[in-house]
């Protein structure tokens, strides 16, 4: 049935929910941006910070495992890929009961991403392979942790976690793979509405680069770190010179992203119109609805 209230609404208008979250265009604010290459490294990849991943990573799988330690395996993975911006970081992590896991974090949206976030995660689990007769698979379990600043799917929740398990009755086949995406623009709880330390993680790295203080910190020690590692004024010198190149090469593609979405979107409202004109719509009212000039709607 053909909604012409709705179809007269400009395409990105009509699909919110499905539109990456923006980057404010702000050139100064007092932390930083999260979702920049550089700005994810500064909290969740480095030595000196490793207590907010361990903290950020027990809040996520809180009450199925603790993690006590972690230690970075290469600090900053490159995808193999030319158009696959966006840093990899592999974290050893130790658990209380001494079970060994892998975590892999990703922050950049990349064409065929889900295709991507297994090959990736399968590599991990490659790369635990040993020559000779001795070794027995003996593998670490590998979870991949993907934070989104977009909506991969129209069918993707806030927080999707792949498992291996069986098809028919769906208990867990291994614990070796799992995958665990986070869809931050669909959090949509303000700070007071926020319940778990989970959804705080999530309200702050959503918010974080329009904030002028970090919230929670009464409730949870880690967000005043947080609050100190984040604060663009704290920045060395060298430090600040790698965020502002990183925000650039950031806003430039978001820049990119727009163009792409707006070319979509004009392929969809001709499809649309094509549609409307094989109904035997008149061409007036398609122009009006599609906002397409009368003489493409002619020429269809």
């Amino acid at each position: 049935m053909w909604d012409k209230e709705k179809a007269s609404l400009p395409y990105a208008k009509r699909n919110l929910s499905l539109q990456p979250k923006r980057a404010t265009t702000k050139t100064m604010s007092k932390f930083i941006n999260p979702f920049t290459d550089y700005g994810f490294k500064l909290i969740f990849g480095r030595e000196v910070s490793k207590d907010l991943l361990i903290e950020f990573l027990n809040d996520l799988l809180e009450g199925e495992r603790v993690i006590t330690d972690l230690t970075f395996l290469n600090n900053e993975q490159l995808p193999d890929y030319p158009e696959g911006r966006g840093i990899i970081y592999d974290v050893y992590c130790t658990t209380d009961t001494g079970e060994k896991i892998i975590v892999e974090m990703q922050n950049r949206m990349q064409s065929n991403f889900k295709e991507r976030s297994i090959f990736y995660l399968s590599r991990a689990i490659v790369n635990q392979g040993r020559t000779g007769h001795d070794w027995k698979f003996e593998i670490k379990a590998v979870y991949g942790v993907f934070l989104m600043n977009f909506i991969m799917d129209k069918n993707i929740k806030l927080r999707t976690d792949v498992i291996l398990a069986d098809k028919e009755t769906g208990e867990l086949f291994s614990e070796k793979f799992r995958q665990i995406f986070i869809a931050l623009p669909l959090f949509k709880k303000s700070e007071e509405e926020c319940e778990t330390n989970f959804e705080r993680w999530i309200y702050i790295l959503n918010n974080m680069e329009t904030l002028k203080r970090l919230p929670f910190k009464a409730r949870k020690a880690v967000f005043e770190k947080l609050e100190e590692i984040a604060d663009v004024a704290s920045m060395s010198p060298e430090d600040r010179e790698r965020y502002d190149n990183s925000v650039k090469v950031y806003r430039d593609y978001l820049v990119t992203m727009d163009a792409a979405e707006q070319k979509g979107a004009q392929e969809t409202q001709l499809k649309i119109a094509r549609n409307m004109k094989a109904k035997g719509i008149d061409n007036e009212s398609i122009a009006e609805c599609t906002d397409l000039p009368l003489s493409i709607i002619e020429g269809l």
